[in-house]
């Protein structure tokens, strides 16, 4: 995604806040703000800021999970089924 087009001066964010807002919400397209012609911040609606996280809080479980994998600390589907069985009759 390019974000050459939704670029603005922190100036403009102070001047239309409400409506850089209403623009994000509708949009769902992060902006991108300057001060001094240097890109400072980035402005997301709130949905999308809550999709990257649980993205990247499933990112981090699956890395995780490779990590396990690698150093070997995995065990064989049928055993745990067993190991889960004998805790579902036990209780």
């Amino acid at each position: 995604m390019r974000y050459s087009s939704q670029v603005k001066p922190i100036s403009y964010l102070k001047a239309n806040a409400a409506e850089v807002l209403a623009d994000l919400t509708e949009q769902r397209k992060p902006l991108v703000i300057t001060q001094n012609g240097e890109a400072k911040a980035v402005l997301q609606d709130v949905a999308s800021f809550e999709e990257t996280q649980e993205t990247l809080a499933l990112l981090k479980i699956l890395a995780l999970g490779n990590q396990n994998v690698a150093a070997g600390k995995v065990k064989p589907v049928a055993e745990v089924v067993a190991r889960l069985r004998v805790k579902r009759t036990a209780a």
